[in-house]
């Protein structure tokens, strides 16, 4: 099996394992939705082993990734099929994102979040790193 074969089984395979993880999301914000307080906490177990083959996945992507830029750009361009595996990884992992950003909202709203992991106000405003560091450049 060439470079790119294994490549795009492996972008296949995070791509599948990205649904798991949409799909248990899915799950999570009906809970929060419902008026069950308990299934959130019944997707714990499942959302931690879920972390761990993540983890493995993300560091085999950054293998693909370092592959994939040592390609010549002739050829990155002619392989379509990576392409659209890798923009289908990205935009299933943006629903996630948003996704599991709603569901936090809603966990806080229910106060269901321990006080620790409370995000800052500063993280609703995206510009704030970019306003601190021009606002110290000018001192």
């Amino acid at each position: 099996m060439s470079d790119l074969d294994e490549m795009k089984v492996g972008l296949q395979a995070h791509l599948g394992l990205a649904r798991e993880v949409l799909a248990m999301v899915e799950r999570e914000g009906q809970s929060l939705r419902s008026t069950e307080t308990s299934a959130s906490s019944e997707l714990f177990p499942a959302k931690k082993a879920l972390l761990v083959r993540l983890e493995q996945a993300v560091a085999k992507l950054k293998e693909y990734r370092s592959d994939w830029v040592r390609h010549d750009a002739t050829a990155r361009e002619a392989d379509t099929g990576i392409n659209q595996l890798i923009r289908q990884n990205q935009d299933l992992t943006m629903k996630i994102i948003v996704l599991d950003r709603e569901n936090e909202q809603a966990l806080l709203r229910r106060g269901l979040v321990p006080p620790r992991s409370i995000p800052s106000a500063n993280r609703q405003r995206p510009h704030f790193v970019a306003d601190l560091y021009r606002r110290q450049t000018r001192v």
